[in-house]
């Protein structure tokens, strides 16, 4: 019936950020492919959920079984959304995003995410000390040997940054505190792309806290642990209230070194400073407010 194309007709009318809502994820995979084709030159991004696999925790108490939580991430998944992101978030009107109703699953603050954005430029004055901090701030690793998604090496006076979100990365040099040149680069060979003038890095998580804030977000985590560990005590309870100890115990370690943990979001809302009870933010608290939604097969999907 060429409902594709005549929804393409519609966003190319109104000229607006786009969210195409589908209700799995081969139907968002088959109209991604379609809606690139229809509009090469924007900037159209996927967004589904990134588990390949997902095995929540469980308890079996007959047999005082704990079963851990296991999961697998696909890494190509989690670079398409984190790119989604960082196209809302660029300031680019052009954007399309297809999507399956993960997007309105639990993500970290949009402005976190915003104001975690490095934004540099040739000539600007900043120490590679100080570029360096920032990198950790916004969740990148300093690698030496594996220089995987979300790292950066430094050789001397040359900082070379792995972009989770997109195939390149950038080297940035510095001469003295200044930033001397940004260059894109070849992730597999290093080799030079295009010089460039200016450049944005987006973090490397969707749940960014800023490093001032995260003692604070900690000591909030620790106080209702302690609240649930006395409530299952009381209970009787002393295996849960062992086990929900050391599990947080051990998640709030993992933050203190990384700045977040796996499963990071079942602490997103302390991460967020939102009060009990409030939903958590989703990809829709990315768009602006004018955005066009398009629900697709609505009579299933709603």
């Amino acid at each position: 019936s060429g409902k594709t194309f005549t929804v393409a007709n519609v966003i190319e009318k109104v000229q607006r950020p786009t969210l195409v809502l589908s209700h799995n994820k081969t139907l968002t995979a088959q109209l991604y492919a379609e809606f690139r084709e229809f509009f090469p030159e924007n900037a159209v991004e996927y967004f589904v959920s990134y588990y390949d696999y997902y095995q929540p925790e469980a308890y079996v108490k007959t047999s005082d079984t704990y079963i851990e939580k296991d999961l697998s991430i696909n890494e190509e998944i989690d670079k398409l959304r984190l790119r989604a992101t960082s196209s809302l978030l660029s300031g680019r009107r052009d954007v399309i995003i297809v999507a399956s109703v993960s997007c309105i699953y639990g993500m970290g603050n949009p402005e976190d995410f915003k104001s975690g954005i490095i934004r540099i430029y040739k000539g600007q004055k900043l120490s590679r000390n100080r570029f360096l901090y920032l990198l950790v701030e916004i969740l990148y690793s300093r690698t030496e040997r594996n220089f995987d998604r979300a790292t950066f090496r430094v050789r001397g006076d040359t900082v070379d940054i792995n972009l989770p979100y997109v195939d390149f990365g950038y080297r940035v040099t510095f001469f003295g505190d200044e930033i001397e040149e940004i260059e894109s680069l070849e992730i597999s060979s290093g080799k030079r792309i295009e010089r460039m003038e200016h450049a944005a890095i987006f973090p490397a998580n969707l749940y960014v806290a800023p490093r001032d804030k995260l003692n604070g977000i900690i000591r909030q985590i620790e106080i209702e642990v302690d609240k649930q560990e006395k409530y299952f005590e009381g209970e009787g309870r002393l295996l849960e209230a062992k086990r929900i100890k050391e599990r947080t115990n051990f998640d709030i370690e993992m933050m203190r070194e990384l700045g977040y943990c796996n499963g990071v979001e079942n602490y997103s809302r302390y991460f967020d400073g939102r009060t009990a009870g409030t939903r958590p933010f989703c990809l829709l608290d990315y768009f602006p407010d004018d955005y066009l939604m398009i629900i697709d097969e609505s009579h299933v999907t709603v």
